[in-house]
């Protein structure tokens, strides 16, 4: 049995930041909520300079496709449940190995 990931590239506005300590704050609280996860690792990977937008990538992994996918799903509504964002795209890719 293989080992099963996808990885969400996840665009956000985030209108309430008027400045990048601001912004941190925001992006570190859904790094944080999601690196503790069983099998799910967050990090800001684009936009670092910009006040009101950020790209984060998250990657999900395990054994069975259905658990994978399961929490992959249970990312997506975490970010569209947070009030302090708004998401312009989230991309999945799944990779098999």
């Amino acid at each position: 049995m293989g080992l099963n990931s996808v990885t969400l590239s996840v665009e956000l506005h985030l209108p309430v930041a008027q400045s990048l300590k601001a912004k941190r704050s925001v992006v570190q609280s859904i790094v944080r909520t999601l690196d503790g996860w069983n099998g799910v690792a967050a990090a800001e990977v684009d936009h670092q300079d910009l006040w009101q937008r950020t790209t984060i990538g998250v990657s999900v992994i395990g054994s069975d496709p259905a658990n994978v996918e399961e929490r992959a799903n249970a990312v997506e509504r975490h970010i569209w449940s947070r009030p302090d964002v708004e998401v312009l795209g989230i991309a999945w890719h799944w990779v098999e190995t």
